[in-house]
């Protein structure tokens, strides 16, 4: 099993390459930097890759284009923490490109390397779900999730013809860097998790809005 796993350099990026690995899988993780840990887990690491920056993927990613990828796992990510009193346009600007844009542009450009029953992963947060939406804030991270969600259901939609499935997993709130270690669980249990509803994913239950403990989330 080929797998391929954006900012695998650290929390639930890095967790979910160790536990891959673990499974047996031949692990492919991109980052802009790597570490010690990531350095030390014997998996394929490809540096220098900023899903923000569109003109470089063709080519940081070309690597993988001659790998036949049984799961790509769209997990990059970026929080900010605006309020409606103290925001910055390009903050936000750079969550929409990180978190949104990020992922479709790496799953365009491995499209063609992607297995005929393979499976996309998108790890959101429920922080997109306009339903779910009661204490306000967060306007750049709110916002980006809320659309890698909307891309999410597109692509779902586009790729299963293709028996491609993809799916839109919410990882909990997880013991990470991003939240200075607050959570509710740590990143290992995390990962266990998403696997596990990776296992489930289909073409027929794609599209979905899931959180890891297996829920169905409200848009």
């Amino acid at each position: 099993m080929n797998v391929v796993i954006t900012g695998g350099n650290r929390g639930i990026g890095l967790a979910l390459t160790k536990q891959y690995k673990a499974r047996g899988a031949k692990v492919y993780a991109t980052c802009r930097n790597s570490c010690d840990e990531l350095n030390s887990a014997g998996v394929t690491i490809i540096k220098g890759v900023d899903v923000s920056q569109p003109e470089m993927l063709a080519e940081k990613l070309a690597s993988l284009m001659d790998v036949n990828i049984d799961l790509l796992i769209n997990n990059a990510g970026v929080l900010g923490r605006e309020s409606i009193d103290d925001w910055d346009p390009n903050t936000i600007d750079y969550q929409f490109r990180v978190n949104a844009l990020g992922p479709l542009l790496v799953t365009q450009t491995l499209l063609p390397a992607m297995a005929k029953d393979g499976k996309i992963a998108m790890i959101t947060s429920r922080m997109g779900s306009m339903t779910d939406n009661g204490s306000g804030g967060y306007y750049g991270y709110r916002m980006s999730k809320a659309a890698l969600n909307a891309a999410g259901v597109s692509m779902a939609n586009d790729l299963k013809p293709k028996g491609i499935a993809v799916g839109i997993f919410h990882p909990g709130f997880v013991q990470t860097e991003m939240v200075n270690g607050a959570g509710d669980i740590d990143a290992d249990t995390c990962a266990e998790r998403l696997s596990q509803r990776i296992d489930e994913l289909n073409v027929s239950n794609a599209g979905r809005f899931i959180h890891s403990n297996g829920d169905d989330l409200p848009w």
